[in-house]
C-alpha cells in the first residue's frame, strides 16, 4: 500500500522494516533518492539504497518510531521521527541504536508520496 502523505511513509518504512520485508522498502524511494545509513555515508539510487538496508534487515529489527511533518509545500515535505531499532548482530550481539531522523518526501503524480532524501541520522555527523 502507497503512503497516501509524508508521515505515512515513515509508518509503511516501520512495518517493512519489522517485517523483513526489503522489497518493500526500497519500492518507498524515488529511484534517484538519497540514504544515509550512517554518519557521514550517502548512498544514491535503488540498488545502493538495497544493498544498505538489506544490512538492517539482516539484524531482525524491531524498529519503532514517532513521526511528524515539520513542513509542506505543495508536493515537497519535510518530515522527522524519533526511532529506536534493535536487533541482533552478525557476530549474535544484541545491537540497539536510535536517533532523530530527518526526511524529505515528495508527492508522485499520482498522489502517493515517495522519499527523496532519507537521513535517519539526523544531524549527528560522522567524524
Amino acid at each position: 500500500m502507497p503512503a497516501q502523505n509524508p508521515e505515512e511513509l515513515d509508518r509503511l518504512f516501520s512495518d517493512a522494516m519489522n517485517a523483513g520485508d526489503l522489497d518493500a522498502l526500497v519500492a518507498l524511494y524515488e529511484p534517484q533518492a538519497t540514504l544515509t545509513p550512517q554518519p557521514g555515508q550517502v548512498v544514491t539510487g535503488t540498488r545502493a539504497i538495497r544493498e544498505a538496508l538489506s544490512a538492517f534487515v539482516a539484524t531482525k529489527p524491531t524498529l519503532t518510531l514517532a513521526v511528524k511533518t515539520l513542513a509542506q509545500t505543495g508536493d515537497i515535505a519535510l518530515t522527522s521521527a524519533r526511532w529506536e531499532l534493535a536487533g541482533t548482530g552478525p557476530d549474535g550481539t544484541p545491537i540497539t541504536m536510535s536517533s532523530h531522523s530527518a526526511e524529505v518526501s515528495r508527492r508522485q503524480p499520482d498522489g502517493t508520496w515517495l522519499f527523496v532524501i532519507d537521513a535517519p541520522w539526523g544531524l549527528e555527523w560522522g567524524e
